[in-house]
């Protein structure tokens, strides 16, 4: 038995195929419910579902969660395109499949919430998200109004500060392993 920490994960094209497919499946999903939504809920009253503890309400938000940056759309799709880019140039750095997972999820949310900004009205790069979603009261009084998307984005977010507080790098390394083996290198007599 040896006590040389592992060696980071095998990069392999499966850590980027499992992020692709996570991506996708948020984006179809969260486009499905969408479009579910405007179809149902349009023009209707908010529709109580588990006793009241979610509302099913169709909202169109021109800013961020929260209402914040309400008329800085363009502002906000600039941001989701930065996302989108960041992540598809980090993914070929990726082994670790906690990364995957996350980065999947917040990318599949961010281009759900970009598609929305692109092609919805009142036009390119302004287009207002639609919402449906509000916990525990109607209009978002005791939680913003939210669409799948949003909640990727936010299991992703949370995953990926899971992933550093543990100190798993996106190569499956931690940083201890890493310098434990460069010191255990160092040492080695030259030969070896």
């Amino acid at each position: 038995m040896t006590d040389d920490p592992a060696p980071p994960a095998a990069p392999t094209a499966s850590r980027v195929l499992l992020l692709a497919v996570i991506a996708a499946l948020v984006l179809a999903a969260d486009v499905i419910t969408k479009i579910v939504a405007v179809a149902q809920l349009e023009g209707r009253e908010p529709v109580a579902v588990l006793g009241g503890a979610v509302y099913l309400q169709l909202i169109r938000n021109p800013g961020a969660a929260f209402s914040l940056a309400t008329g800085y759309t363009w502002v906000l799709s600039i941001v989701a395109v930065a996302v989108v880019v960041v992540i598809i140039r980090v993914a070929r750095r990726l082994r670790s499949t906690g990364w995957a997972v996350a980065l999947g999820l917040v990318l599949g949310g961010a281009l759900g919430n970009l598609s929305d900004r692109v092609f919805r009205a009142p036009g390119p790069f302004q287009g207002h998200v639609v919402d449906m979603v509000s916990l525990f009261a109607p209009d978002g009084r005791a939680w913003p109004v939210f669409n799948l998307a949003d909640s990727s984005i936010v299991s992703g977010g949370v995953l990926l500060v899971l992933m550093a507080l543990l100190g798993r790098e996106l190569d499956g390394s931690r940083p201890a392993d890493r310098k434990a083996a460069d010191r255990k290198a160092a040492e080695a007599p030259a030969g070896e």
